[in-house]
C-alpha cells in the first residue's frame, strides 16, 4: 500500500473527496483557512425578554436591567447598548450601581452577589459572592461607601466590603433587632437604607410590617416601627426625620423617628373611604414601592406604583401615580410594572433640591420615560428598539450587503407616512450616558421583521443600533372579516411567515400564515391601483382502495413543454374579473379526470375552492413606499385548509416567482399576473420518480397527472402547433398552465397521485427534520424547501445554460425544471413562457437545505437581476405603453469549445440536513463531499461571502455548532459550539448573511447579531462604545448653620473601623468568595489594544535605538574629527609659536 494510495483515502474520509478533487484543487485556488473565522456575538437589539430589576446611575447616566434567565442589558445614549449575562440561567433580582465609580452589583436568585466590571468595553465579573446557608432577600449599597448590607429571607443582616467582596464579622441578627417578647420571626428583610443625614442610623423593614432604626455604633436597636399591614418598600424623607412605608393592602404610612408608637398617618390614596381613618370599602392592589422626593420651588414628590382599587377577584390595573401637594395624576400602563426609578439632579439623598425630572418605568413588555417638567406628564420617544416586538415577531430576513440608496429611500418612505408624535415630549431623552465607539461598518445593513398581525417593519442595522427605516402593513390589502383565522386555527391570520427582497429592482415578497403570497413594487409616488388576485389550488385525490401496490410504469425523458394559450373556456372567462371566481363547473362524475369542483364557503358545510382570505376590489390608495402589484392565495380542498408556504424566490430578470408548500411548487409569472405551474412534489418527478409511490388504478383511463405524462402525450406536430396557439383547450391537461392575457383572478387545481394526508404543523420548522428520512409512509408527504434561479445546465447533454428553477425537497432530492422566457421587450408582455422537466434528479440524505452554484473560478453565480423602475412614474407620464421594459441584456450563456468541451464549466453546492456536495456540471459528477451532520441535523445552511470576496459554506447545526467549510473543497475550516437549539424560535430565525454576519431570534423580544469572520470580530472592540466615562461627582449639599444645629446626626462614621479587622472574622460556613473572570475577559478585550500598543512601543524602542546608535556612530565621528583638529591645530601653534610677527 503506498503512500499516495493513504493520503488519498484519508482524504476521502476526512473531506469526503472524490476522485476529482486533485484535478479541481489545481483549477481553483482556495485562501481561506481557519484563523480567518471566530464566532462572536456583536450586540443584542430589542426589549429585555422578562426583566426582573432596574438600576439607573444619576452621573453616568446609564441603565441596567437585569432578566429572568440572567442576561444583562446596560443602556446609554442611543448607540450604546452592551448585553451581557451570568454563566448560568438564574434570575437577577436585584441590580445596583457603585455611583460614579464603572461598576455595579447583580443580586441573583442562586444567591449570589456578583460585582461586574464596566469600565470595559465588554463587562466582566470581577468577585462574586455565593451564600450557603441563607437565601438573600435585599441589599443596599451606601453613596460612596466601601460596604454594603446584605439583608437575607430569616431576617439577619450580613456586612460586606465592595473592594475584597469578602463578608464582616459584623452581624445583625434578627433575634437583636426585634422585641424580645416578640415570639415569632419578622420575617425577610425588604428594605435596608441608612438615614439621609445620618450614616450611623441604617433602617430595617422586615416584611412583617415592623422596621427597625439599628445605630451601628452601639450594636442596638433604636426605635420599633409595628405596622398593621405587610410592607413593601420604605422610603426617606431628605431630611432623616421621617419615612414612609408602602404596604399589600393600598395603603402609605408615614413615620416619625421620634415617635415609634404610631405613625404620623395613614393613606389610602386610590381608595374610597366611609370613615376617616378606617379601610376602604373596596380593596386596593398592593403598593410595590413608593419614592419620596423634595422639590427645590414645590411640594415634594410621592411617587409609587401600584394601589388602584381592584375588581373581584382581579389584580387591578398597573399604574403609576404621582402626588405632588394637592395634585395627584394616574398614569395607567399597558404592562405589569416591574420596577422604576426617578430620575434627580443629585445623587445624594440628602439634597433638598433633588427635583426629580423624569421617571423610568419598567414594564413587562416595555419601557417607559415620563417627562415631570411638561405639563400632563408626557412620554419621552423611545429611541432604543424596544418596539421590536410591539407585534410578535415572526419570521425575520437579514440583508448585510444592500445597495447604497435603499435605506435612504426606505427612511423617506418611513418619514412621510403618517406618525403621530404629538404626545411625546419634546425634551431630548434623558438617558445620555456612555460613549459611540470609534469604528463601525461600512456595509449597507437592512434587518426585515415579520409580525403576527401582518406588519413588516425595515431596521437599519448598519451601526450597532438599530433605527426603523419603514413599516409595511400587509394586512390592508385584504377586508376583514369575523370569520378570518390562520390556517392552525388560531386568531392571527395575517401572520407572515416567509420574507424575500430583491435589493436591486425593490420587489418584495412576503407570505402570510393563510396561505397567501403578496408581491409589491416600490414606488415614491402615491398611487391608486388594482391588485391582481390569482388562487391557486394544489389537489390530492384519493384513490381506489383495491388500487395495487405496483412501481409506476417507465416513462420517456420529458421534452420541452409550452403553456396552452386556450386553456380556460369562453364561458369560465366571460365571467373573470378582480377577485371574482368564475362560475362554478358540474361536478365531475368521476373524480380522477380533474374537473374543477363546486366552490363552497358556508361555515356550517365543507370550505372547498375559496381562499382563507379576500382580498379588496376596486381601485385602492397607496401612499408612497411599497404598494401591492399581485395577490397569490392557496385554495381550501374539500375541507382541507391550503398548504403552508416553506419557501419563496424571486428573480426579477426573469420576471417570476416560485414558492414551496408542504405539499408543492408553484411558478408565477408576475409581469403577465399568471400560473405557470402549480403542482404536487411527487409529480415533478415524472417517469424519474426514485421512490415507489402509490401509482393510479389501472381501472381507469389514464390522465396525465405530472411534467413528465403531459410531455409523454404530446406529440413533435402538437408542439409545433402550440408554438403558434393553435391548441384546444381540450388537447391540455387540467390547470397546467393558463392564458397569459385578458384576466386578472383565475383558478386553478392540478390533480396529484396519491392521498397526502397533511399536518398543519408539518409546516413548523420540526417537520424538516422528520420529514429528512426518506421512509415509505412519508413519500406521499414530500414538500418543497429550498428554490433557486439560476442560468445553468439542466442536463448532462446540455451544450449550453439556460434558465433554470432548482428545486430541493423534504426528502433529499434536487429537481430541475427548464425555463424558456421570450425575448425582453414587448415579446415577453405578449408572448407565454414555457417550462419544462429536465428529468434531472439528483439524491441526497436529508431535507435540501440551500442551492447555491460556482464557476469555474469558484465565484459565486447569482442570479440576474432588474434595476428598479417606478412603474408609476412611467404609467403617469404616459411612457408605459410606449417605453419597452428596460430589461438588461441576457447574460451570455456559457458554451465549452472545442478545447475544454469534456470540461465542466460550473459546480452546484448543495447542502442538505446531513451533508453537503459539489457537483460539477453539466457532467453531475460529485467532485466533493462533506458529511456535516450524523447524529444531529444542520438547521441552516448558506453559501456566504467573507470581507475579501471569498465564499465558504456556513452551517448552523442543532447541537449548537457553527461549522465552516471552504468552497469548492468542503475541507473543514471552524467548528464552535454556539447555542444548542433549545428553542425553536432560534432555529427559524437563523440567518447568514454577507461578508461573513448573521443573526436569530433569541427571544420573543430580542435579536442577537452576530460574526463568524475574525476580521470583523477583532474591529469590534473599537465598534461597541464606552459605558464609563470619568467624571466629577457633584459636591453634597451644603449644610447651614440651623441644619447642622438640629440636625439628627450624631458625626460621621468609620466604617473601616467599625465593620474591618475589628469586627472580628467572619463565619465561613455563610458564603464563599468566588474569583470572577474580569482579568480575562479585560486581557481579552483589549488584547488588540495593548497588543498594538506594544507592537508600536517596540516599534518606537527599535526606532529610538536606531537613532541612538546613529546618534552614538555621529558623536565619536564628530570626536575624531574633534581630536584631528585639534590635533592639526596644535601642530600649527607649535608651527607658527616661534615666528615673528612679521613671517606670519
Amino acid at each position: 500500500m503506498t503512500t499516495k494510495y493513504l493520503k488519498k483515502k484519508i482524504n476521502e474520509l476526512t473531506q469526503g473527496t472524490s476522485s476529482n478533487s486533485a484535478k479541481l484543487d489545481t483549477e481553483i485556488s482556495e485562501s481561506l483557512h481557519p484563523n480567518h473565522f471566530t464566532v462572536c456575538k456583536v450586540v443584542r437589539h430589542g426589549f429585555p425578554f422578562e426583566p426582573t430589576a432596574m438600576a439607573y446611575d444619576p452621573v453616568q447616566n446609564i441603565l441596567a436591567i437585569g432578566t429572568k434567565n440572567g442576561s444583562l442589558r446596560i443602556f446609554g445614549q442611543p448607540g450604546v447598548d452592551c448585553h451581557e449575562r451570568h454563566d448560568s440561567d438564574v434570575a437577577i433580582i436585584q441590580i445596583m450601581f457603585l455611583i460614579n465609580e464603572g461598576a455595579l452589583v447583580t443580586v441573583c436568585a442562586d444567591n449570589s452577589l456578583n460585582m461586574w466590571n464596566l469600565r470595559q468595553k465588554r463587562p466582566a465579573i470581577l468577585h462574586s459572592l455565593k451564600f450557603n446557608k441563607e437565601i438573600i432577600t435585599y441589599c443596599h449599597i451606601p453613596f460612596q461607601s466601601k460596604w454594603f448590607y446584605i439583608g437575607t429571607e430569616r431576617g439577619n443582616i450580613h456586612i460586606a466590603n465592595i473592594e475584597s467582596f469578602t463578608l464582616s464579622g459584623y452581624v445583625i441578627n434578627w433575634n437583636k433587632a426585634i422585641e424580645l417578647s416578640r415570639k415569632t420571626l419578622p420575617g425577610p428583610v425588604i428594605h435596608l437604607s441608612d438615614c439621609p443625614t445620618d450614616q450611623n442610623k441604617l433602617l430595617i423593614g422586615f416584611e412583617s410590617g415592623t422596621a427597625v432604626i439599628w445605630d451601628l455604633r452601639t450594636k442596638a436597636a433604636e426605635n420599633r416601627f409595628n405596622g398593621a399591614q405587610p410592607i413593601r418598600s420604605i422610603s426617606w424623607h431628605f431630611e432623616g426625620r421621617q419615612f414612609m412605608c408602602s404596604h399589600t393592602d393600598g395603603s402609605l404610612s408615614c413615620w416619625d423617628i421620634k415617635s415609634p408608637s404610631k405613625p404620623i398617618s395613614v393613606t389610602y390614596p386610590h381608595g374610597k373611604v366611609a370613615v376617616k381613618g378606617g379601610k376602604p370599602v373596596d380593596p386596593c392592589a398592593p403598593i410595590m414601592k413608593v419614592e419620596w422626593k423634595s422639590a427645590k420651588l414645590g411640594e415634594p414628590y410621592v411617587i409609587f406604583s401600584g394601589g388602584l382599587c381592584q375588581e373581584k377577584g382581579g389584580t387591578g390595573t398597573p399604574c403609576v401615580t404621582i402626588i405632588q401637594g394637592k395634585n395627584t395624576t394616574v398614569l395607567e400602563m399597558e404592562y405589569p410594572v416591574i420596577d422604576f426609578v426617578s430620575l434627580c439632579e443629585t445623587p445624594w439623598p440628602s439634597a433638598e433640591n433633588q427635583d426629580p425630572h423624569a421617571i423610568l418605568v419598567l414594564l413587562n413588555n416595555d419601557l417607559v420615560v415620563i417627562d415631570l417638567m411638561s405639563p400632563g406628564y408626557p412620554c419621552f420617544e423611545n429611541p432604543y428598539p424596544m418596539d421590536l416586538h410591539e407585534s410578535p415577531v415572526t419570521c425575520v430576513q437579514y440583508f448585510a450587503d444592500c445597495p447604497a440608496d435603499l435605506i435612504p429611500v426606505l427612511y423617506s418612505a418611513g418619514s412621510n407616512s403618517s406618525r403621530k408624535k404629538t404626545s411625546y415630549s419634546k425634551k431630548n431623552w434623558p438617558i445620555k450616558g456612555g460613549q459611540w465607539g470609534t469604528g463601525g461598518s461600512s456595509d449597507q445593513e437592512i434587518i426585515i421583521t415579520g409580525h403576527a398581525d401582518g406588519s413588516l417593519k425595515f431596521w437599519d442595522a448598519s451601526q450597532v443600533t438599530l433605527q426603523v427605516l419603514y413599516k409595511l402593513k400587509t394586512a390592508k390589502v385584504f377586508e376583514r372579516g369575523k370569520q378570518h383565522k390562520s390556517l392552525d386555527g388560531d386568531e392571527e391570520p395575517y401572520a407572515v411567515q416567509k420574507i424575500t427582497m430583491c435589493p436591486d429592482s425593490r420587489i418584495l415578497l412576503v407570505a402570510g400564515a393563510s396561505g397567501h403570497l403578496l408581491l409589491y413594487r416600490f414606488s415614491k409616488l402615491e398611487a391608486s391601483c388594482e391588485i391582481t388576485s390569482l388562487e391557486i389550488s394544489i389537489v390530492y385525490e384519493v384513490e381506489d382502495p383495491d388500487t395495487p401496490e405496483t412501481e409506476l410504469p417507465p416513462m420517456p425523458t420529458p421534452n420541452s413543454l409550452k403553456r396552452n394559450t386556450s386553456t380556460l373556456s369562453a364561458e369560465s372567462t366571460a365571467g373573470i374579473s378582480n377577485n371574482v371566481p368564475p362560475p362554478a363547473a358540474p361536478p365531475s362524475p368521476n373524480p380522477s379526470t380533474g374537473a374543477h369542483k363546486p366552490s363552497t364557503s358556508s361555515g356550517e358545510g365543507m370550505r372547498d375552492g375559496v381562499p382563507n382570505l379576500k382580498v379588496k376590489s376596486g381601485l385602492q390608495k397607496y401612499t408612497m413606499g411599497y404598494q401591492p402589484d399581485l395577490c397569490c392565495q392557496l385554495l381550501w380542498t374539500e375541507g382541507e385548509p391550503p398548504p403552508l408556504v416553506t419557501c419563496l424566490q424571486i428573480n426579477s430578470f426573469y420576471g417570476l416567482i416560485a414558492f414551496g408548500t408542504v405539499n408543492g411548487l408553484v411558478i408565477v409569472d408576475y409581469i403577465q399576473k399568471t400560473c405557470l405551474l402549480h403542482m404536487g412534489t411527487p409529480n415533478l418527478y415524472g417517469s424519474a420518480d426514485p421512490y415507489q409511490r402509490t401509482p393510479r388504478s389501472p381501472k381507469k383511463p389514464k390522465v396525465p397527472q405530472s411534467l413528465g405524462d403531459i410531455v409523454e402525450q404530446l406529440t413533435d406536430s402538437e408542439r409545433s402547433r402550440q408554438a403558434t396557439g393553435a391548441v384546444a383547450a381540450a388537447e391540455q391537461p387540467n390547470g397546467i398552465c393558463v392564458s397569459p392575457t385578458g384576466n386578472n383572478s383565475k383558478k386553478m387545481k392540478s390533480v396529484t397521485d396519491g392521498k397526502l394526508t397533511r399536518n398543519r404543523s408539518e409546516s413548523s420548522f420540526t417537520q424538516s427534520r422528520s420529514s429528512s428520512m426518506s421512509s415509505l409512509d412519508r413519500e406521499s408527504k414530500e414538500g418543497v424547501q429550498s428554490l433557486y434561479f439560476v442560468e445553468s445546465y439542466a442536463r448532462k447533454t446540455d451544450p449550453i445554460t439556460s434558465p433554470c428553477l432548482w428545486v430541493g425537497t423534504t426528502l433529499g432530492s434536487t429537481l430541475v425544471i427548464v425555463l424558456s422566457l421570450p425575448p425582453p421587450g414587448d415579446q415577453r408582455i405578449s408572448q407565454p413562457v414555457f417550462v419544462s422537466p429536465s428529468g434531472t434528479v439528483l439524491c441526497m440524505k436529508g431535507t435540501i437545505l440551500n442551492i447555491a452554484f460556482l464557476n469555474s473560478n469558484g465565484g459565486l453565480i447569482s442570479a440576474s437581476t432588474e434595476a428598479w423602475k417606478d412603474m408609476n412614474y412611467e404609467q403617469k407620464e404616459g411612457e408605459r405603453e410606449k417605453k419597452k421594459p428596460s430589461m438588461p441584456p441576457r447574460v451570455p450563456r456559457i458554451s465549452p469549445s472545442a478545447s475544454t468541451e469534456m470540461a465542466d464549466r460550473q459546480f452546484a453546492v448543495i447542502t442538505s440536513e446531513k451533508e453537503s456536495k459539489v457537483i460539477s456540471l453539466p457532467s453531475q459528477t460529485c467532485a466533493y463531499r462533506a458529511k456535516i451532520a450524523e447524529s444531529s441535523y444542520v438547521v441552516k445552511a448558506d453559501v456566504i461571502s467573507m470581507p475579501n470576496k471569498e465564499l465558504c459554506l456556513a452551517c448552523y447545526i442543532a447541537n449548537g455548532h457553527v461549522v465552516i467549510y471552504s468552497l469548492p473543497s468542503l475541507r473543514l475550516l471552524l467548528d464552535y459550539d454556539f447555542v444548542p437549539l433549545t428553542d425553536l424560535r432560534v432555529g427559524r430565525t437563523f440567518q447568514f448573511s454577507a461578508h461573513g454576519k448573521a443573526l436569530y431570534q433569541c427571544s420573543p423580544t430580542e435579536i442577537q447579531r452576530l460574526t463568524v469572520c475574525a476580521e470583523h470580530s477583532n474591529s469590534l472592540h473599537d465598534m461597541l462604545g464606552d459605558l464609563f466615562i470619568p467624571c466629577t461627582t457633584p459636591e453634597a449639599p451644603s449644610r447651614g448653620f440651623f441644619r447642622d444645629l438640629f440636625s439628627v446626626s450624631s458625626g460621621s462614621l468609620d466604617r473601616q473601623e467599625l465593620f474591618g479587622e475589628n469586627s472580628g472574622k467572619p463565619s465561613r460556613s455563610i458564603a464563599k468568595h468566588v474569583p470572577g473572570t474580569a482579568g480575562m475577559e479585560a486581557v481579552k478585550a483589549q488584547s488588540q489594544t495593548v497588543g498594538g500598543e506594544i507592537a508600536r512601543t517596540k516599534l518606537e524602542l527599535i526606532k529610538r535605538g536606531e537613532k541612538l546608535s546613529e546618534t552614538e556612530k555621529r558623536t565619536s565621528e564628530m570626536m575624531q574629527n574633534a581630536e584631528s583638529f585639534a590635533s592639526a591645530a596644535n601642530e600649527l601653534m607649535k608651527k607658527q609659536k616661534n615666528k615673528k610677527w612679521y613671517q606670519l
